[in-house]
């Protein structure tokens, strides 16, 4: 009786110790993929739109692959992108990962999971490539066969940039965020089209912006200054850009006072009335822009533009510095409601033009300065 006892015993810690081996074994396979990998859909990772199915995903999105048996992933490709697994974001059910950036050049959009034991899996996904983002050129005014440079983004060779008129600037250089391109001969005023493979957008912004210039000195206007006038460059001057620019070179100490340009609506019958009255009525929809060169750094002191008034006022807006453009034309670009915000008395709508001035100094700070001014102007953001 005692060894049918003692066999029942041995026969049942067998079946014990089998169980937990298998058990264990069943563990291990649940976490590290030793089933058949599948992937049963791809989903956004917010919790607040983890209902959002994708079958597709743009370059650099972060996205929750979902299925069965994925622990086992060691390597997973978008295209012919790998893209940057980390263990961490690895389950049996999910793996979180980044779309890759980098745009791929042989595109089967598929998605392929390559497991550590040799099996791959493939799925079928699209990597939405953008097309280009267009923001602002360095400088809205280059002269023809001088090089403009174009910031956005997803800027993929092979890439046009076609100037309003119809014509095609030659591409100095290309990266991903920035083009050089070369003025040709026959670029007209307006928006520029950047195209690649993946599509083509115009900027918002106008080359040669020649809408709502209310300081730019062609012709000169107001009570002050025309022989900071530069008409006719020197060697030691800036190119023009635009007809006519205003240069001020002079040793300024703290609260100096200096009239560069402006006046009175009655003296300035041309440029007083361009601000049209929606940059007026909406700020927010508006910006001001200006082309400035230093050939001394704009580093202490204070530039004071004063606009859009119905009288006068010679603290509205202060452009601080510091700022530098080492001898080249620039674009500043300033949102029109971050202006106006400064301004004690709203500015309100005026049939007869407004108040402008352009004053230097008034400032602490011992400042030698040597700047160049042009194309002061309030344009829309975006297009119409």
């Amino acid at each position: 009786m005692k060894n049918i006892n003692k066999l029942i015993l041995l026969f049942t810690m067998a079946f014990v110790l089998g169980s937990i081996v298998t058990s264990c074994n069943k563990d291990k396979e649940s976490t590290s993929g030793g089933g058949e990998p599948r992937i049963t859909y791809v989903r956004v990772t917010n919790p607040v739109s983890s209902d959002s199915l994708l079958i597709g995903a743009a370059q650099g999105k972060l996205i929750a692959i979902m299925g069965e048996n994925l622990g086992g992933a060691v390597e997973m490709w978008f295209n012919d992108q790998k893209a940057n697994l980390n263990p961490t974001y690895i389950t049996n059910t999910t793996i979180i990962v980044n779309v890759p950036s980098q745009i791929p050049l042989a595109i089967d959009n598929k998605l392929k999971i390559v497991f550590k034991n040799g099996k791959t899996l493939l799925y079928d996904f699209q990597v939405q490539i953008s097309k280009p983002v267009v923001n602002n050129m360095l400088s809205e005014f280059v002269n023809d066969g001088e090089v403009a440079t174009i910031r956005g983004n997803y800027f993929y060779a092979p890439l046009t940039v076609t100037f309003t008129g119809g014509v095609v600037g030659e591409i100095v250089s290309l990266k991903d965020q920035e083009i050089e391109v070369r003025i040709p001969a026959g670029a007209q005023v307006g928006p520029v089209i950047v195209k690649t493979n993946f599509g083509e957008t115009k900027s918002n912004f106008w080359f040669r912006d020649d809408r709502n210039h209310f300081l730019n000195s062609d012709p000169y206007e107001g009570w002050w200054n025309s022989s900071y006038v530069v008409s006719t460059p020197g060697p030691t001057d800036p190119p023009k850009i635009s007809g006519n620019y205003i240069r001020f070179t002079k040793q300024l100490g703290s609260w100096s006072w200096n009239e560069l340009a402006g006046g009175p609506a009655s003296a300035m019958p041309v440029h007083s009335r361009n601000i049209p009255d929606a940059a007026i009525l909406k700020p927010e929809d508006y910006y001001l822009k200006f082309e400035v060169n230093t050939l001394k750094p704009y580093n202490t002191n204070v530039v004071k533009i004063n606009f859009a008034l119905n009288a006068e006022d010679n603290d509205a807006y202060k452009w601080n510095p510091p700022y530098d453009t080492k001898g080249k034309w620039q674009t500043v670009v300033i949102p029109l409601e971050e202006v106006f915000a400064t301004y004690r008395v709203k500015p309100t709508v005026n049939p007869s033009g407004y108040w402008t001035r352009l004053l230097l100094g008034h400032a602490p700070g011992d400042w030698d300065a040597d700047i160049a001014f042009d194309n002061f102007r309030v344009v829309p953001k975006v297009l119409d």
